[in-house]
């Protein structure tokens, strides 16, 4: 758009503004701003006058214009200055600090965003830009007869920033060259990294976690009793929630499947009354933790105080994070994590948990899969196993992917990811490994009864409770052997009705899982006697759901024998039991 008296041009015309502009600056001399053009245009625009390209560049500077009107004398200078103007912003409108640093090491120009660092930042950036002229002015060997010249084919170097207050940058140096090919200043740009070294250090912590946690060494875990198994796993979830999430106050139900309830089997740093409330899954009147155990979806609170979900946990809890724990579709439990902070979590936090839970409900799984039964062969047992864990493993790798489309120019995060993969099939091979363990097979000893077995059971009176039929008898005939009077339970409602309604019992023996009532409740109700008899807990090869071993062991606990087991660990254990009973 031109005007012969005003011999002026428009610049910068937009697309969608040609038939109709709205907004224009106008630059030149007295004869333009009295020229028709102007006035026409005035007619249906608005219209800014400047008289110096100064102006005009300040003018830009303060907002949007859909063209430029100026004489044509000053068109080149125009564009020139416009161009400056638009580099500056798009730099400044990055999202890293960019500089230029002299080779004095002073810094002759930085952006918006450098310029918003801390003043100490700031100067670690110019030191490193410093030294980075030093390496790329410093000359190197050249062929033989010939002058050595300055090495510029690393056109760029990687350098970290530690701060003293944790925080991570990323600085990227590249030497600019001038017309003769040497080394005058150093271009350098800078991202705050913090974010990303946290994220990285998260990952560590889950891919050792998962290891360590489904990590079955078949020499050493079958040295170990279910006590002893249970109480390494826990102790493992509660370092790792420590040194994954960085959380001190949280807690783990899992979910019974007879009655639907959410049982506390872990709780770190919160008040012994949350443990004591009774939760089911459900997504009304049984809190978040129900309702997340009901729906299979995490849930981030920021103020509890307004959440009509939340039920009391952590002394002053500000907010809370809880996650399901998922093996593959189902939902085996739920992990809670409160603090005493506000908003405190954040979607990386619930990310990470997720992904931890996983590992977590996974490694009790294996434990309940490893329960051995006497009609079950182990190459049966490694088939099954392989196919059970098979889907939430393949949970986790995906979850892996998912982090790594979201990093793919990290490659520290990417190295991480595979380490994860190589070690969930480390998983395989070692649960295929303990499967293949020893077994051994209940039977009935045709030998007479040790003279000590008789001194110590004669006249005993003794309680068995088992659902199954042979185990029922089989101790039935051992035990009556020795003199012992036996009373057999086939389920655990009928052994806490013997309990409340028989003679003194001298001994329990029960089966932890049940019809009608568990092991540990039965355990209970003998507790409940005025005489505590002592109680022997069974159990299959592995994972006790309800932590039955667990609790009871804390609370008198004589002894555990795992199934499938000899007659002589049982004599063994019995006669300890009621000898130690004697004594006392």
């Amino acid at each position: 758009m031109s005007s012969r008296r005003s011999r002026g041009v428009i610049l910068g015309l937009k697309m969608e503004t040609a038939i109709k502009l709205q907004r224009i600056l106008a630059l030149g001399a007295p004869t333009l701003s009295s020229s028709e053009t102007i006035e026409q245009l005035k007619l249906n625009n608005e219209v800014v006058m400047v008289q110096t390209i100064d102006d005009a560049i300040n003018a830009l500077r303060g907002g949007g214009f859909d063209a430029i009107l100026a004489q044509c004398s000053d068109f080149l200078p125009l564009e020139r200055s416009a161009a400056s103007l638009q580099s500056s912003l798009v730099l400044d409108t990055l999202g890293e600090g960019v500089c230029m640093v002299s080779p004095a090491g002073r810094i002759l120009w930085a952006n918006k965003r450098m310029r918003l660092w801390t003043s100490d930042i700031i100067e670690r950036i110019r030191q490193v830009c410093y030294e980075a002229f030093k390496v790329f002015s410093a000359p190197t060997a050249g062929e033989a007869g010939k002058e050595s010249t300055p090495d510029i084919s690393l056109r760029s170097r990687k350098f970290s920033i530690n701060t003293d207050d944790n925080r991570f940058f990323e600085l990227v140096c590249s030497p600019v060259l001038d017309l003769g090919g040497k080394v005058c200043q150093v271009a350098a740009i800078c991202w705050d990294a913090t974010h990303i070294r946290r994220l990285q250090k998260k990952l560590d912590a889950i891919d050792q976690a998962g290891n360590e946690l489904v990590r079955l060494e078949s020499a050493a875990i079958t040295k170990l009793n279910v006590i002893e198994r249970l109480a390494l796993l826990e102790e493992k979830i509660i370092k790792f929630c420590r040194q994954l999430m960085q959380f001190d106050h949280f807690n783990i139900r899992l979910v019974d499947r007879a009655t639907n309830k959410l049982e506390p089997v872990i709780s770190v740093g919160m008040p012994p009354e949350a443990a004591q409330i009774e939760l089911f899954c459900s997504t009304e009147g049984n809190g978040i933790s129900g309702y997340v155990a009901a729906t299979g979806r995490s849930y981030i609170s920021p103020d509890v105080a307004r959440d009509s979900r939340y039920l009391p946990g952590l002394d002053r809890a500000k907010s809370s994070l809880t996650v399901p724990l998922m093996l593959r579709d189902q939902t085996i439990g739920v992990f809670n994590i409160e603090s005493d902070q506000y908003a405190f979590f954040t979607e990386d936090d619930r990310q990470f948990a997720e992904i931890f839970g996983r590992y977590v409900a996974l490694a009790l799984n294996i434990l309940d899969l490893l329960r051995v039964e006497r009609s079950t062969s182990g190459g049966d047992l490694v088939r099954n196993l392989a196919g059970e864990i098979a889907g939430p493993l393949n949970d986790i790798l995906t979850d892996a992917v998912a982090i790594n489309e979201q990093h793919m120019d990290d490659h520290d995060t990417q190295r991480r990811l595979t380490d994860i993969v190589a070690n969930i099939e480390n998983i395989r091979r070692s649960v295929k490994a303990v499967c293949e363990g020893p077994q051994m097979i209940l039977g009935v000893r045709d030998d007479q009864p040790l003279p000590e077995e008789r001194a110590v059971l004669k006249g005993k009176r003794i309680l068995v409770a088992d659902d199954e039929y042979h185990i029922r008898r089989t101790l039935h005939d051992v035990l009556s052997r020795c003199g012992c009077a036996i009373d057999l339970a086939e389920d655990g409602a009928q052994a806490c009705a013997k309990l409340a309604s028989e003679p003194r019992y001298d001994l329990v023996i029960s089966d932890i899982k049940m019809p009608h009532k568990s092991g540990y409740e039965i355990f209970c109700a003998a507790q409940k006697l005025g005489h505590h008899p002592p109680v022997i807990l069974m159990t299959g090869f592995g994972y006790d759901q309800n932590h039955s071993i667990v609790r009871a062991s804390q609370e008198g606990l004589a002894a555990v024998l795992f199934k499938p087991f000899k007659i002589d660990r049982l004599m063994k254990e019995i006669i300890k039991t009621l000898g130690a009973e004697q004594k006392m």
